[in-house]
C-alpha cells in the first residue's frame, strides 16, 4: 500500500504486521488504493489547511493521506495497540510529527468525550459491526463537525446510511464496487 499524491506520495505504507498479529481484530479492511484516490479527488478543495479526524484508523493510511495532500492537523483514533504503534511509526518517519497524533481508544467512547471540532470526518467502522448508527448520531449531537465542514462514510454499496441523521444530512453517495463513499454536511441553520 502506498500514498497516492502529496508531498509523502509513493511511499510505503508497510502493514502487514497489523493483519498478522493473533487476538487483535480480526475484521481489519483497509480502504483500498482506488477508493482513496476517489476520496481526495471528492474533499480536494477542502483538505489543505483542514483538521482531519481519522475515525477506526486501522492502517492510518487514510489519515497519513490526509496529511501528505496538505491537511494542517490529522487525529487518528484507533482502539489497537498495535495499530496505533504502526501509526506512530509512520508519523515520525513520513515527518507528520507536529501534525499528528493519535488516540488510542475505541471510537464510540473518543466520540462521546471529544471537545474537539474537525473540518473532515473519514468514518469507516467494519462494515458489520453495526458502529456506524452510533458514530453519526453522536457526530451530530455533539457538534464535532465545524461549520463547512464534510463527514465521508465508507460503507458497503448494499447497505446505504442515512439520509439524515440531527444536523447531517447525505448529500451525495460515490460507489466504487461494493464499496461506495457517502458525504455528508452539516444542514444550515
Amino acid at each position: 500500500m502506498r500514498i497516492s499524491g502529496g508531498s509523502a506520495k509513493g511511499r510505503k505504507i508497510g502493514f502487514r504486521k497489523a493483519f498478522l498479529r493473533k487476538g487483535e481484530d480480526a475484521a481489519l479492511r483497509p480502504t483500498s488504493a482506488k477508493v482513496r484516490e476517489a476520496l481526495f479527488n471528492i474533499l480536494a478543495a477542502r483538505i489543505g489547511g483542514a483538521v482531519f479526524l481519522d475515525l477506526y484508523a486501522g492502517t492510518g493510511a487514510v489519515g497519513m493521506e490526509a496529511l501528505s495532500r496538505g491537511a494542517e492537523q490529522a487525529l487518528f483514533v484507533e482502539s489497537s495497540s498495535l495499530r496505533v504503534n504502526l501509526i506512530k511509526d509512520l508519523i515520525e518517519r513520513f515527518g507528520f510529527g507536529g501534525r499528528a497524533s493519535v488516540v488510542k481508544e475505541d471510537a464510540t467512547l473518543f466520540l462521546k468525550r471529544s471537545e474537539d471540532r474537525f473540518d473532515i470526518i473519514f468514518v469507516d467502522p467494519p462494515y458489520e459491526s453495526g458502529e456506524l448508527e452510533t458514530a453519526l448520531p453522536l457526530i451530530a449531537g455533539r457538534e464535532l463537525l465545524q461549520e463547512g465542514g464534510a463527514i465521508v462514510v465508507e460503507h458497503p454499496s448494499r447497505r446505504v446510511p442515512p439520509s439524515d441523521v440531527g444536523i447531517l444530512e447525505r448529500v451525495k453517495t460515490y460507489r466504487y464496487g461494493d464499496t461506495s463513499l457517502s458525504l455528508y454536511r452539516r444542514l444550515q441553520s
